[in-house]
């Protein structure tokens, strides 16, 4: 073909993206640029999806964001989906709620690209208001909605409002749908209904590889370990499994949470058995499961091995099983190491701070203090929620603007007291204001 027209342009952009190119899928975008071929629609869904798998998405997304305005495509819900859906990637939900906002028609499209935004960055609250609104409005939820409204549902532990979400499931006839399936057991193991997640997997007729994978990651998330490795070697040695690495990741998930040390080094050795190579999230599995039982050395020592640099993740948790076993030395590398990556972020500081505490290190609890000091790092406040009575509660540490917070805290005197006589010791740990609270 001598000549490309607009159809082979969006052709070849297409496949690039399908294909996972997207640095070859944006230069040919800027190849059909050059040539005064004008993009439609679909060349611009097609290469802003391609947008999702370069280095630099959030320049090229805000330069496609420009030409989608010159163009007149602004008013397209496709086009303006696949930007939203770029932002959410980027790790920019705010410029995706502009977009969302800006939008002079707001169709299921949008509506799920926008509530699939917010519970891809674990904004929860606002997936739940923004689906409610949606129904609302009449505009009919797919089964990618309510897959995102169950994941908001589960990362906030609502479970009245899941079991909402699952009876509108059944009311649309989507409980065939595996993913659907998947999110819903998943849900309720994370609300911490495990024996409906179990009901549920048990009344699935067809199981495929992503609901095995997901109860067994629902018993490994409720401390069910042994049920879960249970079910694990009944998957394994069915026919036609497909053993990937994110079951392999929830079995060591379940090792971890059990502390089955031996098991779940026999579990990441096999990977190699079914021709898988061990990935950054088995490796940091298993650094942890080691860490955790208080093999620090061997965890440090795989760490330094590994085909792949430690993540923040990785240091941070290391951390804390430094500061639980009481080891100094190396809770002082992995702080410096966390220090390096997130020199903002108060909760490395506190932790090493803790670990020199119960040392009863004070002078180098005090050197922590003044770096805080001098780098200008605090400690925000945490909030937690609760569910009571189908109400959600927003407390933080010393709240007193509920109208009954006198009798909350006459409750929490009660039951401090009775774990005290129950034989519970507290342990003193360090705050960055320089004093010492005891923690149950």
């Amino acid at each position: 073909m001598k000549r490309h027209d607009q159809v082979s342009w969006t052709s070849i952009i297409s496949g690039l993206s399908r294909m996972g190119q997207g640095k070859e899928a944006i230069w040919m975008f800027k190849e059909m640029l050059d040539s005064n071929s004008k993009p439609n629609c679909l060349t611009y869904v097609s290469v802003i999806s391609a947008c999702k798998g370069v280095e630099e998405t959030f320049d090229q997304g805000t330069m496609l964001h420009a030409h989608v305005l010159k163009l007149g495509f602004n008013n397209n819900s496709f086009v303006v989906s696949s930007l939203i859906n770029c932002y959410a990637k980027c790790g920019r939900p705010y410029q995706a709620v502009l977009l969302f906002d800006e939008a002079t028609v707001r169709d299921t499209i949008l509506f799920n690209s926008m509530i699939a935004a917010y519970s891809l960055n674990l904004y929860g609250e606002e997936a739940l208001k923004l689906f409610i609104r949606m129904r609302n409005e009449d505009a009919s939820p797919s089964d990618h909605t309510l897959t995102n409204v169950l994941n908001a549902c589960g990362s906030l532990t609502l479970l009245h409002q899941g079991r909402q979400v699952h009876s509108l499931v059944t009311k649309l006839c989507s409980e065939k749908s595996v993913f659907l399936t998947s999110a819903l057991i998943d849900m309720y193991s994370k609300c911490g209904s495990i024996g409906d997640a179990r009901f549920l997997f048990d009344e699935t007729l067809e199981k495929n590889d992503v609901v095995w994978t997901s109860m067994i990651l629902g018993y490994a998330q409720s401390g069910k370990g042994a049920d879960a490795l249970e079910l694990f070697e009944r998957f394994e040695i069915l026919d036609g499994n497909k053993l990937d690495h994110i079951c392999f990741t929830a079995v060591l998930t379940a090792c971890n949470h059990a502390g089955f040390v031996d098991k779940g080094i026999e579990y990441f050795n096999k990977m190699r058995d079914y021709g898988l190579v061990p990935q950054l999230d088995q490796f940091a599995c298993l650094i942890d499961l080691y860490a955790r039982n208080g093999h620090l050395r061997k965890a440090k020592e795989l760490m330094e091995e590994m085909p792949y640099e430690p993540n923040y993740v990785m240091w941070s948790s290391f951390l804390h099983s430094c500061n639980s076993y009481g080891e100094v030395e190396l809770g002082r590398e992995a702080a410096y190491q966390l220090f390096k990556m997130e020199p903002w972020n108060a909760a490395s500081y506190i932790m090493l701070a803790n670990i020199y505490a119960k040392a009863g290190l004070w002078n180098e609890v005090t050197e922590v203090r003044k770096l805080m000091q001098q780098k200008g790092v605090r400690k925000s406040a945490g909030w937690s929620w609760v569910e009571v009575d189908k109400e959600l509660h927003v407390f933080s540490v010393g709240d007193a603007t509920h109208p009954e917070s006198q009798k909350i805290y006459e409750g929490l005197e009660k039951l401090n007291f009775e774990m005290k006589e129950a034989g519970y010791i507290q342990k003193q740990l360090y705050e960055p204001e320089g004093i010492i609270y005891c923690q149950l």
